[in-house]
């Protein structure tokens, strides 16, 4: 533990926090089942955010732009497992919308996808 007046901060180790004391011991989000492919986004007129964790606020400031789990985990440098407890709790809050990833029923490896695709572009 440092003493009065030492940082809580090494450079060659990062902060002095552990991942757990950040979501409160849990290891379980809350039900959404987010993936790492999972986009999320703040919607416009989302309820005031509640929490007054610094994380919580970084992550709606990152995602008024659409982000993945995994975009949003690696701009704070928090496992991912971690990222995820967050946004979900952020989620079940109201300030944060969600989309799955694209299903491998209806991926890229759908012909008829790559079929509108390809009339997409040649119609530009």
């Amino acid at each position: 533990m440092p003493r009065p007046g030492e940082q809580w901060f090494d450079d060659a180790a990062g902060p002095l926090v552990r991942p757990y004391a950040r979501t409160g011991g849990r290891t379980m989000g809350a039900a959404h089942d987010l993936d790492m492919l999972t986009v999320i986004h703040a919607p416009f007129g989302a309820p005031v955010l509640r929490r007054v964790e610094p994380e919580y606020a970084e992550i709606v400031r990152l995602c008024q732009l659409p982000l993945s789990v995994a975009e949003v985990s690696a701009s704070l440098r928090l496992p991912l497992a971690v990222t995820k407890i967050l946004v979900g709790d952020l989620i079940s809050d109201g300030n944060l919308n969600f989309r799955a990833p694209v299903s491998a029923e209806t991926g890229p490896g759908d012909l008829n996808v790559l079929r509108a695709v390809l009339d997409g572009i040649r119609n530009l």
